[in-house]
């Protein structure tokens, strides 16, 4: 069992910039990847960002590219997303979740963290 708790998020005003950190307790051994989804009112939750647990190798959905930066810190088992040059469409409930080598899918989910860009 994994658990997650994110925090970092609030309100900012467009063009700035908010750093999301998501910790990570319990059975961390055998997580492939971590990710940070978002979901605004109205819309399907999507993939925002993934960091492989080792190795590091990112990835970054077009619409963030260049803005957000997602990092992990295994010694504290943290995994941050800074969020830079932010947009009011990037209004979201953001969670960060785990993805598991045994189940290949993203099955233990944090709480989400409120962050509001207005404009």
């Amino acid at each position: 069992q994994v658990q997650l708790v994110e925090s970092g998020g609030g309100l900012v005003q467009a063009g700035g910039s908010l750093r999301l950190s998501c910790a990570v307790s319990g059975r961390t051994f055998g997580l492939l990847s971590m990710g940070w989804f978002r979901q605004a009112p109205g819309k399907e939750r999507e993939i925002v960002a993934t960091i492989y647990w080792s190795g590091g190798s990112t990835s970054y959905a077009d619409s963030v590219k260049g803005r957000f930066t997602i990092s992990r810190d295994n010694a504290k088992n943290t995994v941050y997303l800074q969020m830079n040059s932010l947009k009011p469409e990037d209004t979201a409930v953001y969670y960060c979740a785990t993805r598991s080598r045994t189940t290949m899918s993203y099955d233990s989910w944090g709480q989400g963290t409120q962050v509001t860009v207005s404009s």
